[in-house]
């Protein structure tokens, strides 16, 4: 990765990413990881609104844009429970430490809350190994994201195998035209079964959102697996506009972790998202 491709930023949570793999396999080799995550009991699947759209609303605690959402006293279980009452398909979990206050046991606490909801969580971070599927997976993920541009071709396909492996989804994160051009090669080589398309809107340089990306490269995205808008998604109506953009669903964190109402706004989301939808069908 160059610094004009990536900014910077990606490269700095790829390092950081890999130390932290480095540590884990010391502790855990990889074998004894694999053969507990098959172990493990199969984590909720993720259920989609035919012909709608549907919210992955995200736990949160810090944005490297915005600083701090929430302090490390906030309930998780009590945040993950209301937004999946409110309706949505998944809860993306942040697990980067160093620039987000996430951790692998926040994603543990938050699956085995939504358990009984039947809603499934997915680990947000900056994945660079298919051992840190099999973390997820045995902390009772149903799914992870990764990132095109952090990976190889064969590192994408060794992930999406091992996804596939363990039967947990994959949101695949685009920013620009280059790394949509990579998702649909791989897309011709493995297929699309468990996959999601998502394109991200944040400048990787700036950190900024920029709500024009959205639209502009909705036209891209592959047909045949959903499209997720990823930042920039803060009110009903922006979900309204993605939704008629193309997308089917969008990853809401900030808006959601900021809100004095996380589930009135996640449901008024929806409902305009949905709207927009049945409108376009008549």
């Amino acid at each position: 990765m160059t610094e004009s491709r990536n900014g910077g930023f990606l490269e700095q949570m790829a390092a950081a990413s890999r130390e932290r793999v480095r540590a884990a396999r010391a502790a855990c080799p990889e074998a004894e990881l694999l053969a507990r995550a098959l172990d493990t009991p199969r984590p909720p699947r993720l259920r989609l609104q035919p012909g709608g759209f549907d919210l992955i609303a995200e736990l949160k605690l810090r944005s490297p844009a915005a600083g701090p959402l929430k302090g490390p006293g906030e309930d998780v279980v009590a945040r993950v429970r209301s937004y999946a009452r409110a309706g949505a398909a998944a809860v993306s979990v942040l697990t980067e430490p160093t620039r987000f206050d996430g951790s692998l046991d926040h994603l543990r606490s938050a699956a085995q809350a939504l358990l009984p909801l039947g809603t499934p969580t997915m680990r947000k971070d900056f994945l660079v190994d298919p051992y840190q599927v099999a973390e997820a997976r045995v902390a009772g993920a149903g799914g992870v994201l990764a990132i095109l541009r952090m990976l190889s071709d064969l590192e994408l396909e060794e992930v999406v195998q091992r996804a596939r492996t363990l039967e947990l989804f994959v949101l695949l994160e685009a920013f620009d035209e280059r790394d949509l051009e990579r998702l649909e090669d791989l897309l011709a080589r493995l297929g699309g079964a468990g996959l999601l398309a998502g394109v991200n809107s944040r400048d990787l340089v700036t950190l900024q959102v920029v709500p024009s990306r959205l639209e502009r490269l909705a036209r891209r995205l592959p047909a045949g697996i959903p499209r997720v808008a990823e930042s920039g998604i803060g009110c009903a109506e922006d979900a309204r506009r993605a939704a008629e953009a193309g997308y089917d669903l969008a990853l809401v964190g900030s808006a959601l972790m900021s809100g004095d109402d996380p589930a009135a706004l996640a449901s008024a989301m929806l409902t305009a998202a949905r709207g927009a939808r049945r409108a376009a069908i008549r």
